[in-house]
């Protein structure tokens, strides 16, 4: 990949990933919680796609352990702290890169796809913890916390 296709996948992974926000931003707390959830299980699960169409069994396993992984911390967010989201986002372009850009997996993954798929985990992991680093775990939010109330107003 030249340097003008990077920077091309890479500012597409940031305005996605902006798009993404703003539309997840308009489905309320509870809403916008539950799509950057679904929406980290989807960036493992694509891995997994790439392993079962370019490669095999073994890395349909890994790709899969990472789907646990991230799906384990999708969960958490939503039962739990969104900072477990943050968390996750934030680990992905990890994943992306070791695994993906610079070890074995980039015999299947497609480069594009790997940078295009860090900027934007980049981008969701730092709105996640921008948004919701004074939102109250989840007891608090079932008794109807006045934090939350003022988080939804930020």
């Amino acid at each position: 990949m030249t340097a003008m296709s990077w920077a091309f996948w890479f500012v597409l992974g940031l305005v996605l990933a902006a798009l993404f926000v703003v539309g997840a931003r308009r489905l309320g707390i509870p809403g916008e919680r539950r799509l950057l959830a679904l929406g980290l299980v989807v960036a493992a699960l694509v891995y997994v796609g790439f392993a079962v169409v370019w490669s095999g069994g073994a890395w349909i396993a890994a790709e899969l352990g990472g789907v646990v992984v991230f799906g384990g911390l999708a969960v958490l967010g939503l039962k739990r702290s969104p900072m477990s989201l943050a968390v996750g986002w934030g680990l992905h372009p990890v994943w992306d890169a070791g695994l993906h850009l610079v070890g074995d997996g980039a015999a299947f993954a497609p480069q594009w796809y790997v940078v295009f798929c860090i900027s934007f985990d980049l981008l969701v992991a730092g709105y996640i913890a921008a948004r919701f680093r004074t939102l109250p775990v989840a007891s608090e939010q079932a008794r109807g916390g006045k934090a939350e109330q003022e988080a939804a107003q930020v």
